[in-house]
């Protein structure tokens, strides 16, 4: 297996406002090797300036953790109004962010659950409009060797991102790049495995996230778990991924909640005209492995008004099972 880092995405411990040193701390006390900031709880009297990065990159340096960033957009719309929204400024600021800081990784997420609503622009609308939006920055992010890495996240598919890249004129190891998260093309109806393997060439960062899947009343009901319960194919991931030939940071990202995707809704599925009958089949397999698992009390359901509360002991146990399966000693799933 490759020599990946493991940590975490801050995201996991949000609730606890920590500042970025003591979330360091915390992580590399329990063994954790990096952090992927989606947030930054600023110290008191602090701003995120060029004495604040400085610090934070002596202070991963010192404790020898990696560390990724984030503040990227890639969606050229407030998705509350749907007017436009200009991207440049707020990217080009995350990527000198992230230069200042000395990583080369900029995690964009833009929202989500788009084609859930009938207000929200077509998916090819969208990415249409990503592509014209995405373009004039290519200059920046190259002439500051920094990827925007677009999380796999409630918004598009594998196949739609493909797309996008081919529009920008984009090529793997660039200026784009995606962020895996490993749970959420779940909801998206793609089968983790083979999603990993089709963006296998330009995943620059991750999320490792574990879940159950089951159908409930005509729907495909899916939510995190702790890593290594659910029913993630992590093995086979992990594989892929140490192929690559290339470092990849695994970032535990854990939380609450369920989402509910309309699985068997013919009109809902038009919207995801990628879907075909190997990842429908290996989706119906999972979701009766996960109702079995879930009927026997072996995955539960977390709220997230409970997740402050498990936090920590639930991402520490996570990150410790990823380890472990990356030293070839992790056990599988229940």
């Amino acid at each position: 297996m490759a020599p990946f880092r493991v940590g975490i995405d801050s995201y996991c411990l949000t609730s606890r406002k920590w500042d970025p040193f003591t979330l360091l701390d915390w992580v590399r006390d329990r063994g954790g090797e990096g952090v992927q900031f989606s947030e930054v709880h600023l110290p008191p009297g602090r701003e995120v300036d060029q004495a604040f990065l400085a610090e934070l990159a002596d202070a991963g340096r010192e404790r020898e953790m990696y560390l990724e960033w984030g503040g990227g957009q890639h969606v050229p719309f407030d998705t509350g109004t749907w007017r436009p929204k200009d991207l440049f400024p707020g990217n080009r600021l995350a990527a000198e962010q992230a230069r200042a800081l000395g990583t080369d990784v900029v995690r964009s997420c833009s929202g989500g659950f788009f084609r859930w609503s009938d207000e929200a622009p077509s998916t090819e609308i969208l990415i249409e409009a990503m592509a014209r939006a995405l373009r004039p920055q290519r200059s920046v992010f190259e002439d500051l060797e920094v990827t925007l890495a677009i999380e796999l996240h409630f918004e598009f598919t594998t196949f739609e991102l493909l797309r996008l890249f081919e529009m920008c004129d984009a090529e793997p190891g660039g200026w784009l790049g995606i962020c895996l998260d490993t749970f959420n093309m779940l909801p998206m109806l793609e089968d983790p495995v083979l999603g990993t393997e089709r963006a296998l060439p330009w995943v620059v960062a991750t999320h490792v996230k574990d879940g159950g899947v089951v159908l409930d009343d005509g729907r495909l009901l899916t939510f995190p778990t702790e890593v290594g319960q659910g029913i993630v194919d992590f093995d086979s991931i992990l594989g892929l991924l140490a192929g690559v030939g290339r470092p990849i940071n695994l970032s535990v990202e854990d939380h609450g909640g369920s989402f509910t995707t309309f699985f068997f809704d013919e009109r809902f599925l038009r919207r995801f005209p990628d879907l075909g009958p190997e990842e429908r089949s290996r989706l119906i397999s999972a979701a009766r492995e996960g109702g079995a698992r879930l009927e026997r009390g072996a995955l539960t359901i977390t709220d997230r008004a409970d997740w402050p509360g498990m936090c920590e002991e639930r991402t520490q146990r996570g990150m410790g099972y990823l380890k472990r399966l990356v030293q070839g000693t992790g056990e599988g799933p229940a």
